[in-house]
């Protein structure tokens, strides 16, 4: 959920301006008319310097830093080129899919903008759903250049793409029929349940080596536990990107940094593993992760600031359920959660508001100044907020840029933990 106003309906206005919750993000709203000026740009230049920034590092180890097995290099390269044609796939459609969702009275102002004029400009809403579904269209043909009919992968890569599919589809559903929270809450476990069905890895967890004589097992069969966790992991990574927003370009800023450092962690594991089973599943993660990172960027670059359209919560719920699924599939969840570090900081800040034990508002954004053009942190209970209060009023740019690089500083942090911890830890 995005710094949004959901604009009422035509026969409604008066009333709704009343009595209705305002978004900034969200919207259910008069229908735009043809008249409606095409959205902003693509910010090109920004997004060149931000996919070097994200892409280069993972690149470098994969293709030169590693000796990486021939087959399984050209199955990442086919992947990395179907993922270039989605970015332009995903940067054309955009527009189109604008006018679309305007004609049809989905749009919403931009709340951390009010005042200005900026602020009184119909801003198309919930184009994740482009995103998603180029991303679909990617993955599906993928299949084509690397899974057989008898592959051990292919079940759950179809379980995975299902429960992806079933995630954009609710997302879509809660920007147009405004979900309560509860109902948020309950949205990812349904859509997880393909991919639960579906699981044959293991259920173990391998015991921290300081802990082996204290537990008598090096290796621990959680069952159906495991399965739990699995699912539990897929609403909350779903839920915290959809938590932690309201700045322009917040939400698919934190999902390529996390993607991007993905990437990273599943380039090394392959380059330092012998085991070709553990190779396979960072691989697999590999295949989901860089069409992401590509549509994803497409996104960026109409949504970072000035933010010519909404992303909605099909984009949140889609983002974080792919970002889940790659780290159960992948067998990486624990390094997954340090990457969300941000995130669980977010959830945390957040939970006495959530569970009602501290008043809620219907959107927790810091209040705008449209004189100065700066924000200013309120007693809400999210990142945004708190950082706005410990380092003073910032643009929203400015915060925006902060927080995507504590972000970055987080996941780098797991990379520093992993090193330190590795051959003693486990």
């Amino acid at each position: 959920m995005t710094a949004r106003k959901r604009a009422p309906s035509e026969t409604t206005a008066a009333a709704a301006a009343a009595t209705q919750p305002q978004s900034q993000e969200t919207t259910t709203a008069v229908s735009a008319t043809t008249t409606d000026p095409p959205i902003a740009p693509p910010k090109s230049g920004t997004i060149l310097k931000l996919s070097l920034l994200l892409i280069v590092p993972y690149a470098y180890l994969i293709l030169f830093h590693y000796r990486v097995d021939g087959d399984l290099k050209r199955s990442i390269l086919i992947n990395a080129a179907l993922s270039l044609a989605g970015f332009f796939a995903t940067r054309a459609l955009i527009p189109v899919a604008s006018r679309y969702v305007l004609r049809r009275g989905l749009f919403g102002y931009d709340i951390n903008k009010k005042g200005t004029p900026q602020g009184s400009v119909k801003v198309p809403e919930s184009l994740g759903i482009a995103v998603g579904v180029v991303f679909l269209v990617l993955a599906i043909i993928f299949q084509y250049f690397n899974f057989t009919s008898d592959s051990n992968w292919l079940v759950e890569y179809n379980a995975a793409l299902a429960s992806i599919c079933f995630m954009i589809l609710l997302g879509f559903v809660d920007d147009v029929l405004d979900v309560p929270w509860r109902g948020k809450l309950i949205l990812p476990s349904f859509a997880a349940l393909p991919l639960l069905m579906a699981y044959a890895g293991h259920t173990t967890i391998i015991i921290p080596k300081p802990l082996i004589p204290y537990v008598g097992l090096e290796v621990l069969d959680l069952g159906w536990i495991y399965k739990l966790y699995m699912g539990l992991l897929a609403v909350f990574c779903t839920n915290s990107i959809n938590i932690h927003a309201g700045l322009n370009g917040l939400e698919v800023g934190q999902t390529l940094v996390i993607a991007s450092s993905i990437l990273i962690h599943n380039a090394m594991q392959i380059g330092v593993s012998t085991d070709s089973e553990y190779k396979q599943a960072h691989a697999f993660s590999i295949y989901l992760v860089q069409p992401l990172l590509a549509t994803s960027l497409a996104l960026l670059s109409y949504n970072w600031y000035p933010s010519s359209v909404f992303v909605g919560d099909t984009y949140t719920y889609f983002a974080g359920m792919t970002l889940a699924v790659v780290g159960i599939l992948g067998h990486f969840s624990e390094t997954l959660l340090i990457f969300f570090i941000p995130q669980v900081l977010n959830f945390l800040l957040s939970l006495p508001q959530l569970s009602g034990y501290v008043k809620c508002p219907r959107h927790r954004l810091p209040r705008f100044d449209p004189q100065t053009g700066l924000l200013t942190g309120t007693n809400d209970g999210t990142v945004v907020n708190l950082f706005l209060r410990q380092f003073g009023r910032m643009s929203e740019k400015s915060l925006c840029i902060v927080l995507l690089i504590f972000q970055a500083s987080c996941c780098c942090f797991c990379f520093v933990l992993r090193w330190f911890l590795a051959g003693w830890y486990k």
